[in-house]
């Protein structure tokens, strides 16, 4: 998310930068990904992230090892069964298959729900951190260094350590509420 609004400002500021006078230009670039994962507020994102995946992967796991369960059961009894028996079995089983696919589906939806409005909440608090270390540093314009079409950025010009840094002394100075960080969602309910 961050990511994509920098590349629409990149080619903006791309068009800028050609209506100003050399000397006046000075392009930075930041690592985004870098920002996600090193600052504490992206720690703090990723950890609530691996959180819920961990939990839809443990339902994942236990929902398929009881459809393996029951297609063994299947497979193991299926000449003792009465055809009626038989049909009702494989039809269990193929409503708990479908359960399974719809399960795996709804998590995968919620996790890029979740990813979406993390990344979303990361990037309004970053962006004026980005903004104000680009002024201090005296840059025109900051890319993304990895999603702008950039080919190749001297290490000297990467800010993302700086942003990393001011992120992180901004965050820890902020005031301290009451308000609790959004819970993560729950677990689908066991059937």
């Amino acid at each position: 998310m961050i990511g994509n609004r920098l590349i629409v400002a990149g080619a903006v500021a791309t068009a800028a930068l050609l209506a100003l006078p050399a000397t006046a230009q000075k392009v930075g670039v930041i690592e985004v990904q870098r920002i996600v994962q090193e600052s504490a507020v992206g720690k703090e994102s990723l950890a609530r992230i691996q959180k819920v995946q961990g939990a839809k992967q443990e339902e994942l796991v236990k929902r398929q090892n009881e459809l393996r369960d029951l297609e063994k059961k299947i497979q193991e009894q299926g000449k003792s069964l009465s055809e009626d028996a038989m049909e009702k079995a494989q039809k269990d089983y193929q409503a708990r298959a479908l359960e399974l696919k719809r399960f795996q589906d709804d998590a995968q939806r919620e996790l890029e729900d979740l990813q979406r409005k993390e990344l979303g909440e990361l990037e309004k608090r970053v962006l004026p951190v980005i903004e104000a270390v680009s002024k201090e540093l005296g840059y025109t314009l900051v890319f993304n260094k990895f999603q702008s079409g950039l080919l190749h950025a001297d290490p000297a010009v990467d800010i993302t350590d700086a942003v990393i840094q001011k992120f992180n002394t901004a965050i820890a100075a902020a005031p301290k509420t009451d308000a609790k960080p959004a819970a993560a969602p729950a677990a689908a309910p066991k059937k």
